[in-house]
């Protein structure tokens, strides 16, 4: 093991082992090479992703719900793309990296394709979201309202579908509670269709993310 070694003001000699000052300079790297920090709700629940960026060495770290997806250490091009996918629905996902000034940097995260922005935007068209406690749980059930998919935490779940008369009703089992899913046309056009969560015959308020 090489040791390194310092000399003090009063002329004693100490030695510092590599392996401490590499521990030593990887924990203030991990600290300070975290730039930015998202939270995307998708279908399957809410998901982190964290973003490391050291400028001098080039490293690029991306974290999605605290678990190391990609690595590249010492990248001479310090501006680029990070592309990868998250959650159970592998949506696409990536990270641009711009230089805006000197030695600045922008980053911005991109969700299938769009601005995390236009994402939300067009997520709160798409889906309904409803937040609920079932015997103590918490649960986060979610429409997609194109497909007519119900998520309950994460998980895909089985429903049946049937006409009634004034709409549809999608029908599924949470924790042995019977939950419905209405759709009902509002009559207007702006509004299209409203959907409501029944669950054991009460109405549960929509959850806005």
């Amino acid at each position: 093991l090489k040791a390194l070694l310092a000399s003090m003001a009063s002329g004693e000699e100490i030695t510092v082992c590599d392996d401490e000052v590499r521990s030593r300079y990887s924990h203030l790297e991990k600290m300070t090479d975290l730039v930015a920090v998202w939270e995307v709700a998708l279908s399957d629940g809410v998901h982190k992703i964290e973003f490391e960026h050291g400028t001098t060495s080039g490293k690029r770290v991306v974290y999605v719900d605290g678990k190391e997806e990609i690595r590249r250490e010492w990248m001479f091009k310090l501006v680029g793309k990070e592309t990868f996918t998250v959650g159970a629905t592998k949506t696409k996902a990536a990270i641009n990296i711009d230089a805006v000034s000197g030695f600045a940097y922008e980053y911005t995260l991109e969700i299938n394709g769009k601005s995390l922005k236009q994402y939300i935007e067009n997520r709160l068209k798409t889906t309904n979201t409803w937040i609920l406690n079932l015997g103590g749980t918490d649960y986060r059930i979610v429409l997609e309202k194109d497909t007519m998919d119900v998520w309950c935490n994460g998980q895909k779940m089985e429903t049946a579908g049937e006409f009634v008369e004034d709409g549809t009703e999608t029908h599924f089992t949470v924790a042995d509670h019977s939950c419905c899913i209405k759709a009902v046309s509002s009559g207007k056009r702006k509004e299209g269709i409203i959907h409501t969560l029944i669950v054991d015959n009460r109405e549960i308020p929509e959850a806005v993310e």
